[in-house]
């Protein structure tokens, strides 16, 4: 079965991110047709990148990236929520992209963003990290706006649209990351031969 790791983007005090995520794993795993898991970057705290050469270029001297590397690997696929911080990504979901490399390659990401415009520049920017990666980002993100979906700003309620459009995602997501099977495959025949 595919395996999509729900990744939670931000670390912040009094961050919204944790209902958010809540909600994509409680409506992701009612589908049944894949096994999904949270991942929430706080249980993995990850200096500011502290690696003495480039990911690609081998296994890590440290064991917080070893660690990192171990959680992320086993996933065929990931969905990123992610706040908009001054019209980007947090710097945390950041430095957590640039310790791997092969851990990333070859797997579908779909986004769920939240924002006072929903998240969308947050996205923009992370379509072109994971693409750099070796992802495949999928087209239909999930838009959430903290002025219109979370009451009082701090309490998310999510509406119908937001349910169909998750699942849309998820759609995209679990095809992208079944029609990726082989080449992640292949990678790792190349790798251990």
């Amino acid at each position: 079965m595919i395996k999509i790791g729900i990744i939670l983007g931000s670390t912040r005090p009094n961050r919204n991110g944790p209902q958010v995520a809540q909600w994509v794993l409680d409506t992701a795993s009612a589908r049944g047709d894949a096994e999904f898991d949270l991942i929430d970057l706080r249980d993995h705290p990850l200096p500011h990148l502290d690696e003495p050469v480039p990911p690609m270029f081998g296994p890590s001297v440290h064991a917080h990236t070893r660690d990192w590397a171990e959680r992320i690997a086993p996933f065929d696929g990931f969905v990123l929520v992610t706040p908009e911080y001054n019209g980007g990504i947090p710097g945390v979901l950041k430095d957590a992209l640039d310790h791997l490399s092969a851990e990333w390659t070859d797997k579908a990401i779909g986004f769920v963003s939240y924002g006072v415009s929903g998240g969308a520049r947050a996205v923009a920017q992370l379509r072109g990290i994971c693409s750099t990666l070796g992802m495949a980002d999928v087209s239909r993100p999930v838009e959430l706006s903290v002025l219109a979906d979370f009451e009082n700003h701090t309490t998310f309620t999510p509406r119908d649209h937001h349910v169909t459009a998750l699942h849309k995602t998820l759609d995209q997501l679990l095809a992208w990351s079944a029609a990726l099977a082989p080449l992640r495959s292949a990678t790792t025949t190349f790798a251990t031969s």
